[in-house]
C-alpha cells in the first residue's frame, strides 16, 4: 500500500523536515498542458490516494461529496481551477472565503487539509490544489451514484485571489437566466454545460437564506398550486421562516438527496426547484434555451451523466494564464 493511503494514517512528523526542502514550481499555465498522464512517474498513486480518502469521507458523511463538488466550481469560477478558493486571508492577502456566495456556505476545507497531507507524505511538492479538487470532484461523484470521467491534470496553483471576481463572478440563486447565460457564457461554457452543471445540485443542500425569496415569491405560481406541491411548501416554510434560520438547509432534490441521479430535472419541471436560479432554467420566459434540455435530462440518464462528465471536463480546463505553484498548504501560498 503506498504511503498515506488510508483512512486513519496520521501525518508524520517528519514531513515539516521533507516540505522545508519541496520543489517550488511558477510556470505559466496553459490549459494544452493538462494530461492524463502528468503525475505517471512524479505520484502515480496521486489518484489512489484522492480516491481512498473521499472513500472514508463520503462514508462518514454523505454531504461531503457536494462540498467538494461545490468547491470545484466556485474555484474554477475565479480566476480558472487554480485553487483560489481555497486560500486562507492574511496580512498581504485577501481570500475568496468571505465572497458572498461563499460566505457561511462552502464546506469541505478540512478535507481537503487532510487529502494534502496524504499527497504530501507520499510526493512532498507535486500535486497542486487545484489538481487535487479536480479529481476529487470527480470521484465523489462516483462515491454517490454519479459518472466516472478522466480528469485531465497538470494545474498550478495560484499565488493570489480575488474577492472582488469571487462576488461578480459566482452565480447567484437569486439571477434570472440571462445572467446565468452570460456568466457561464464568459468562462467559455454554453447554456447545456450550465444546465448539466447545475444537474449537481441532486445531491446539494441549500440554506434558507438563499431559498427564502423563491418559496415566499413564484413557488405557487411555477408550481401551479398542485396538492403535493402545497405540502412540500409547507414543510420549506417550516424550514425557513421569514425571519430568522438563515442557516438552516434543505435539499435542492428532495427525492434523492443523497444519490447523484436525474430527479432533480424532475423538480424542475413540476415548478418545485428550491432556488430561483435552477427554477428559472425551465419556466423562465427566455427559457426556450434551456427548458428543452431539462425535459431531456429528466427523459434521459445517460445524456445527462454524459453531458454533466464532458461539462466538468470542460469546466476543469478553465486554467488560469498567470500560472502559479504547487502549494505546500492549500490554504496558503509558499513562503
Amino acid at each position: 500500500m503506498a504511503k498515506g493511503v488510508g483512512c486513519s494514517t496520521p501525518l508524520q512528523l517528519v514531513m515539516a523536515l521533507v516540505l522545508a526542502t519541496a520543489a517550488i514550481t511558477s510556470l505559466a499555465q496553459d490549459p494544452s498542458q493538462l494530461s492524463l498522464g502528468y503525475y505517471s512517474k512524479t505520484c502515480p498513486t496521486a489518484e489512489q490516494i484522492v480516491r481512498t480518502e473521499m472513500e472514508c469521507a463520503v462514508k462518514a458523511n454523505p454531504r461531503n461529496a457536494a462540498f467538494i463538488i461545490r468547491l470545484h466550481f466556485h474555484d474554477c469560477f475565479v480566476q480558472g481551477c487554480d485553487g483560489s478558493v481555497l486560500l486562507d486571508d492574511t496580512a498581504t492577502l485577501i481570500g475568496e472565503k468571505q465572497a458572498d456566495q461563499n460566505v457561511n456556505s462552502l464546506q469541505g476545507f478540512e478535507l481537503v487539509d487532510k487529502i494534502k497531507e496524504k499527497l504530501e507524505a507520499e510526493c512532498p511538492g507535486v500535486v497542486s490544489c487545484a489538481d487535487l479538487l479536480a479529481v476529487a470532484a470527480r470521484d465523489a461523484t462516483i462515491l454517490v451514484g454519479g459518472p466516472y470521467w478522466d480528469v485531465p491534470v497538470g494545474r498550478l496553483d495560484s499565488k493570489t485571489a480575488s474577492l472582488d471576481q469571487a462576488n461578480s463572478d459566482i452565480p447567484s440563486p437569486q439571477q434570472g437566466l440571462a445572467t446565468l447565460i452570460t456568466k457561464f457564457s464568459a468562462k467559455g461554457l454554453s447554456p447545456t454545460d450550465m444546465v448539466a452543471l447545475v444537474g449537481s445540485h441532486t445531491i446539494g443542500m441549500s440554506r434558507c437564506v438563499n431559498f427564502r425569496d423563491r418559496i415566499y415569491g413564484d413557488f405557487q405560481l411555477t408550481s401551479k398550486s398542485e396538492a403535493s406541491a402545497q405540502v412540500y411548501l409547507s414543510k420549506l416554510k417550516e424550514t425557513c421562516p421569514t425571519d430568522g434560520g438563515d442557516d438552516n438547509v434543505s435539499p435542492m432534490d428532495y427525492t434523492s438527496p443523497t444519490v447523484f441521479d436525474n430527479a432533480f430535472f424532475e423538480t424542475l419541471i413540476q415548478g418545485t426547484g428550491l432556488l430561483n436560479s435552477d427554477q428559472e432554467m425551465y419556466s423562465s420566459l427566455l427559457g426556450f434555451e434551456t427548458s428543452h434540455i431539462v425535459e431531456k435530462y429528466w427523459a434521459e440518464s445517460i445524456s445527462f451523466f454524459k453531458d454533466f462528465s464532458d461539462s466538468m471536463v470542460r469546466m476543469g480546463n478553465i486554467t488560469n494564464p498567470a500560472g502559479g505553484e504547487v502549494r505546500k498548504n492549500c490554504r496558503f501560498a509558499n513562503a
